[in-house]
């Protein structure tokens, strides 16, 4: 393998994992049928009944705003925790999909009694559920939640989150160094990571030569109108500020505006087909797409069936995102939250949940760990990545609400929506 620009051989690809971004589009009808239908529950008053909704309501726990700001933390009395996630993220018994081997370790380990609920199917979904009990004031279900860089950003924009106390995380002492200083929360004072992917480049080598820039992506005209570019203005933003020799995690309106230029370019000439979610997967197959800006955990997943398939970090950089833990205003189990987060940054336990949902551990030395127990799976360079590779992948800069606004509009205007 070639560190500097590496093609990702099948051989050392390990069990392919359900991407969490297909369970994402695969259940938005569901999702946001549970969206809707959540919206219509209100939150319960616990300065009068002391009572709670159930762990996996979308409407939590109601209680004053002074609570919800500055709640009394029973942590140690109450040994409980709600946990919301995102579907298949964590490992499953094999015997007993309903059954989590690490939580009961953790429980075995702590007497901490976790309610682990799969409830984050989409990050704006998640939000419009949480956004007006915390803007109220009130508490929600979950003590600790999982949402990616972007959303932390916005939710301590609104002032929504707590500082998690560090020396709670002994642990994270084994947070990879590269994840400590990110744009969105330079020291990790309100979220941790819990696990992270690349957004880069694949294509089907029965109907392309290799693909290996981003500006090859858009411009080889070899592939013209066989290319498709991902929804996510992060991700195609953010490869092609990349490309252009810019660093994403810090640009200006110009460089953005240079960005939008190069795609706007490339969409006007016709070399992309279509900007699409992750469902350029069957055109990647088939070969009606040659190529593509892609995800990891969906082209691990293709490659499975399709070990033909190539993806491509480019040499100029990838896209990092990442998932976070993050404990919202108004959690009254915020230590034992912390006592999760410490317990998921031991290397033995990190080691556990990567072999089983094949996404980029941000722990050092979970790889060491897993060695012991499945090389294949340790010596996957998607999961635990080279550190040539990982200084090379930036995560996009966070954005004020001006910006937000603004860059979402000319990407969607790009788009032709």
């Amino acid at each position: 393998m070639n560190d500097r620009n590496p093609i990702i051989p099948p051989a050392l690809l390990g069990r392919a994992a359900l991407s969490r971004r297909s369970v994402l589009r695969g259940a938005g009808l569901a999702g946001a049928a549970a969206f809707l239908a959540a919206c219509g529950v209100k939150g319960t008053d616990t300065t009068s009944s002391g009572t709670t909704s159930s762990a996996g309501s979308a409407s939590g726990t109601a209680s004053s705003s002074a609570a919800a700001g500055g709640a009394t933390d029973v942590s140690d009395t109450d040994k409980t925790l709600t946990w919301s996630s995102w579907p298949e993220y964590l490992d499953v018994d094999e015997n007993d999909p309903n059954k989590h081997p690490s939580l009961d370790q953790f429980t075995e380990k702590t007497g901490i009694k976790v309610t682990y609920v799969e409830d984050v199917n989409d990050n704006d979904q998640y939000f419009a559920k949480i956004q007006p009990l915390l803007a109220a004031g009130q508490t929600i279900a979950a003590d600790v939640f999982v949402v990616t860089d972007w959303m932390v950003a916005k939710l301590m924009r609104l002032g929504y989150l707590q500082d998690i106390d560090h020396a709670n995380i002994p642990n994270l002492k084994n947070l990879n160094p590269e994840l400590e200083n990110v744009t969105f929360d330079p020291g990790r004072k309100q979220s941790i990571t819990w696990q992270s992917g690349f957004a880069g480049i694949a294509y089907n080598p029965k109907v392309t030569k290799p693909i290996e820039s981003f500006d090859q992506l858009l411009t080889d005209p070899d592939i013209k109108g066989k290319v498709t570019l991902l929804t996510e203005m992060r991700d195609t933003v953010g490869l092609t500020l990349l490309d252009l020799g810019y660093d994403c995690s810090d640009f200006t309106d110009d460089q953005f505006n240079e960005a939008i230029a190069k795609l706007q370019k490339a969409v006007d000439a016709g070399q992309i087909r279509q900007f699409t979610g992750n469902d350029y997967a069957q055109g990647l197959v088939s070969g009606d797409i040659a190529a593509c800006a892609a995800w990891t955990g969906d082209v691990v997943q293709l490659q499975a069936d399709n070990p033909d398939l190539k993806y491509v970090l480019p040499e100029k950089g990838c896209t990092l995102w990442s998932d976070n833990f993050v404990i919202p205003k108004g959690s009254k189990h915020k230590k034992n939250a912390e006592e999760l987060i410490n317990f998921y940054y031991e290397p033995d336990i990190a080691a556990e949940v990567a072999d089983y949902v094949n996404y980029i551990s941000p722990v050092v030395g979970a790889k060491e760990a897993l060695l012991k127990t499945d090389p294949d799976v340790a010596n996957n360079p998607l999961i635990f990545p080279s550190a040539d590779v990982m200084k090379r992948a930036k995560v996009f800069m966070a954005l004020d609400e001006d910006q937000e606004k603004r860059y979402s509009a000319a990407f969607a205007k790009l788009m032709g929506s």
